[in-house]
């Protein structure tokens, strides 16, 4: 049984999907509990909230909080404080200054806090950011298009204030751009689709800049494609042509393959969540946070056909 013993706050799609078996996989962790309104684990403790889960696991060392965003900053600031670690799905919170407060919280009690950003672990990232170190970038595109319906059947909560709408995939993109480019963005312009009957949208159209001029990046984010589902960033550079794939996991080195691999995202998140335990650090960087809050301060509303899931 590994070393760390966590618990899953919040179990529902993601969590059974990714979470239980990336902790089932990794040495370094033992699952130990869950705490859920509905959701459980078979052959796991579960308790219906956070609260009584730190009441009745006493041994705990860390929580991977997996519930939508909005409920996240008081379960976070709960496990904090009674001297857990905390793992954060993405996005890390429903605005940028109560994860600001948990980070303080984290430092306090001397103990970590991961914002995660599983795409950053794709397969092709990595190397990705080592081939466009140096390099002068021309110009980036972002294509984020997939189908609501197949990825978040009945998630209501998702087109509530606070749940980010076609930004919940799109803030992945953003997460790969912020970490690979050699220089910072940021954006200029938004236009935001909202349907009718939503409060989050289900398009967007972003603009960015950089310090040495206008329109360095653009990217569309789309929740109404069916058919084949697209998560592509072109970067083109002084000195060649870079194309992520599939999200990150397929790299493309003027029109070569050169990395092909298959998921194992949150494998690497909790490796690397292992690694920030034993060293009492913490991993919190709110960029393609900041990005989405731009968007919403600076975007166009626009209204389009009602959705019906």
């Amino acid at each position: 049984m590994g070393s760390i013993r966590i618990a899953i706050v919040g179990v529902g799609k993601i969590a059974k999907d990714q979470h239980v078996p990336s902790i089932a996989g990794n040495p370094d962790f033992a699952l130990v509990a869950t705490a859920s309104r509905h959701g459980k684990v078979e052959g796991v403790p579960s308790f219906p909230d956070i609260e009584s889960l730190l009441e009745n696991v006493k041994d705990l060392d860390a929580v991977a909080l997996c519930m939508p965003p909005g409920p996240r900053y008081s379960a976070a600031l709960t496990a904090l404080r009674a001297g857990k670690h905390v793992l954060l799905e993405k996005p890390p919170g429903a605005t940028v200054s109560e994860v600001d407060d948990l980070v303080a919280e984290a430092a306090r009690k001397r103990v970590s806090l991961f914002a995660t950003w599983h795409s950053r672990f794709a397969g092709g990232v990595a190397q990705a950011k080592d081939w466009l170190a140096g390099k002068t970038i021309r110009s980036v595109r972002i294509d984020w298009k997939e189908d609501v319906r197949k990825w978040h059947p009945g998630q209501a909560w998702i087109w509530e204030p606070g749940g980010f709408g076609v930004f919940d995939p799109g803030i992945n993109a953003l997460s790969i751009v912020t970490d690979i480019l050699p220089m910072p963005i940021h954006l200029t312009s938004a236009r935001l689709q909202f349907p009718e009957n939503r409060a989050q949208p289900i398009a967007a159209e972003l603009v960015f800049a950089d310090a040495d001029g206008p329109d360095r990046a653009s990217a569309t984010f789309d929740w109404r494609q069916t058919g084949p589902q697209t998560w592509d960033i072109h970067v083109s550079t002084d000195n060649g042509e870079l194309l992520l794939r599939s999200g990150g996991d397929k790299l493309l080195i003027d029109g070569q393959t050169v990395v092909d691999s298959g998921d194992a995202e949150y494998a690497g998140i909790y490796w690397r969540f292992a690694e920030l335990i034993a060293a009492r650090e913490s991993d919190v960087d709110l960029r393609p946070l900041r990005h989405v809050a731009d968007a919403f301060m600076i975007g166009r509303h626009e209204f389009v056909e009602p959705f019906e899931d």
